[in-house]
């Protein structure tokens, strides 16, 4: 828990909330290949407290679509607070801002005293968004993309202007909206919404950037929220945007790595190293059949997300 008692920040107003932000001085969480990041909705204080002790990977505080207009300040205020009086967490702690010309210019300049571990900043369209962001955000903090215009999927491969840049996340809903198609298409086997989760995937990792799969809102349904995830990690997902602990949980397992693959790839890598000091790079192995450096590659891509 960040702090013993949250009551007495219920009432407060925005001004006294400021006097509670301090120096930031928590230990980060260096967290490479993320499985889950969890929305956290800042006005909800009890989510906050409790930013310091979940299992997901990432904590979002969402600024953004999950906080109405007259409250964001508020929001805002109540962020920088809990972030900058936690000492430690098992988790990357993000903040997702809202667009840069409607707030979020402002919300991340205010952010910069608390140096959350990232920033993300929701509706991007090209890099020229990312440049302007990248000017006024502090140097110690990261940065991720929400692609959620059909400009930013059309730019996707242009963004990642800056080794700063890490992750970026599908924001669906928004996605169809500004491309005009129905929410219905988000059901499976829909060819449309499968060539756009695909196009999404290859085009982030074409650019070098870490793709966050969408945030299934239906919460209460775990049976399809575990489904998606299956179809995501067989496209080649390794993370899921989640909605509260539970789809923690489910993504966790399922974008982890299991036993069976990781045996099989230290068997691979052993394997390998031992043939490549004889300089036999291809070979066929009773276990595994035919293994090549394509083949090694790969188990060392699985060693590397451990």
């Amino acid at each position: 828990m960040v702090f013993d008692d949250i009551s007495i920040f219920e009432e407060m107003d925005i001004d006294e909330l400021q006097s509670y932000i301090k120096k930031p001085n928590r230990t980060k969480k260096t967290i490479t290949h993320p499985r889950t990041a969890m929305m956290l909705n800042p006005l909800k204080l009890k989510h906050l407290n409790n930013m310091d002790n979940l299992e997901t990977d990432i904590v979002v505080v969402n600024l953004e679509d999950g906080v109405a207009p007259k409250m964001k300040k508020r929001a805002l205020a109540l962020s920088a607070v809990f972030i900058s009086n936690l000492k430690n967490s098992n988790s990357k702690i993000i903040v997702r801002v809202n667009p840069i010309n409607e707030g979020g210019r402002e919300e991340i300049e205010f952010l910069n005293q608390v140096k959350p571990d990232v920033i993300r900043v929701a509706k991007i369209r090209d890099k020229d968004d990312v440049k302007e962001v990248l000017e006024i955000l502090h140097p110690d903090i990261g940065l991720h993309l929400s692609i959620e215009t059909k400009e930013a999927l059309k730019n996707l491969t242009e963004l990642n202007v800056d080794a700063k840049v890490e992750c970026v996340s599908l924001g669906v809903m928004d996605m169809l909206n500004s491309m005009e198609l129905p929410h219905r298409v988000l059901e499976f086997d829909n060819p449309t919404l499968e060539y756009l989760l695909s196009r999404f995937l290859v085009d982030a990792r074409i650019a070098g950037m870490y793709p966050i799969g969408f945030t299934y809102q239906d919460y209460e349904n775990l049976e399809d929220f575990q489904r998606w995830c299956k179809i995501e990690k067989r496209m080649g997902y390794s993370a899921k945007s989640c909605l509260g602990p539970k789809q923690v949980k489910i993504a966790n397992a399922i974008f982890g790595i299991n036993e069976k693959d990781l045996q099989r790839a230290k068997y691979i890598k052993n394997c390998f190293e031992e043939m490549a000091k004889e300089n036999i790079s291809g070979f066929l192995d009773k276990k595994y059949g035919f293994i090549d450096e394509p083949i090694y590659k790969d188990a060392l891509l699985i060693l590397g997300q451990v």
